[in-house]
């Protein structure tokens, strides 16, 4: 009775967190993305050397005391490139994720609560844009806007809002049914306050979902623009996408070069994917069901079973 009452008495963010710490591998993935993060805000202080600075003399040198994953082609210790490059990949795929994901929740949310012909017109453009060679259209807008952090970040949220905004449109056209949305309609609420104050607070699942699993597909889009030489180009910053593409021809010669930041990616695009499927479980609602069903049922007590029996 007392751990159901402490139960009720929590919130339903608490809740959920007590449910994400129930998913090891989750929670691993969680402290991975922290401390990658840490160290990609900390690079100044925890990077060996500046990126940018060059040693002539230690051309290519391999894993050694002084450079603990050796130097590119211009003598740049490889360690305090990855550490630079990960503030840089990071900040485009949190960025892309948040602009992609505020527009597809707008444009969702307006499409499925007002229905009709602004629905019709919403989701015709949105299927428009997803029908479109998204690669080629980046990579054409990469090339005319620059090689900046802005014109990336741009680009990439210019074209990653239209999925969230499906499942957001669809959400929303079930909720606007349901009796509290009706209630507050009756009360004289406008639409702006039924979407944000009623629909929105409800949406939070699928819109943490769609965050934590779009900055993967961020990093990797920044990744392949800038190893193809349409991202963020060597003058403006040191990404891991943009150091792979400048050292390809050294998998054999300097391994060294491309296995950093390579496993750089592999390791933050798992963890953003392992604690997206965290999220998802946590804030599935039949998973709910299922574990309220799993935890009111308990079957008789003893003095049932033995009147039971009698």
């Amino acid at each position: 009775m007392a751990r159901a009452e402490r139960t009720r008495a929590q919130g339903p963010l608490a809740l959920a967190w007590q449910r994400f710490l129930l998913r090891r591998v989750s929670v691993v993935a969680l402290g991975a993305l922290v401390l990658i993060a840490l160290l990609a805000m900390a690079a100044d202080v925890v990077a060996p050397y500046p990126p940018g600075e060059q040693h002539l003399d230690d051309i290519l040198v391999g894993p050694s005391a002084d450079y603990w994953l050796g130097t590119d082609t211009l003598g740049r210790d490889t360690l305090s490139r990855v550490l630079h490059g990960g503030r840089v990949s990071l900040l485009v795929g949190v960025s892309v994720a948040v602009l992609a994901s505020v527009i597809g929740t707008l444009v969702g949310l307006v499409a499925g609560y007002r229905g009709g012909h602004v629905d019709a017109v919403l989701m015709r453009i949105t299927d428009t844009l997803l029908a479109l060679p998204l690669l080629m259209v980046v990579i054409l807008l990469a090339r005319i806007l620059g090689g900046s952090v802005f014109d990336v970040v741009l680009v990439l949220s210019l074209f990653g809002w239209m999925p969230l905004a499906r499942i957001i449109r669809a959400r929303a056209l079930a909720l606007r049914e349901h009796e509290f949305v009706r209630a507050a309609r009756a009360m004289g609420a406008g639409m702006s306050r039924i979407m944000f104050r009623h629909l929105l607070p409800n949406l939070v699942g699928e819109i943490t979902v769609a965050v934590s699993l779009a900055v993967a597909g961020a990093i990797l889009a920044e990744a392949v623009l800038s190893f193809l030489g349409l991202g963020i180009s060597q003058v403006h910053a040191a990404t891991w996408g943009n150091m792979l593409g400048g050292n390809e021809g050294f998998m054999t010669t300097a391994p060294w070069l491309v296995w950093a930041p390579g496993l750089a990616i592999v390791v933050t695009v798992l963890s953003v994917n392992y604690v997206g499927d965290g999220l998802r479980d946590v804030f599935d609602v039949k998973t709910d069901v299922g574990d309220g069903a799993k935890s009111t049922h308990r079957g008789p007590t003893a003095p049932e079973a033995q009147d039971a029996s009698a």
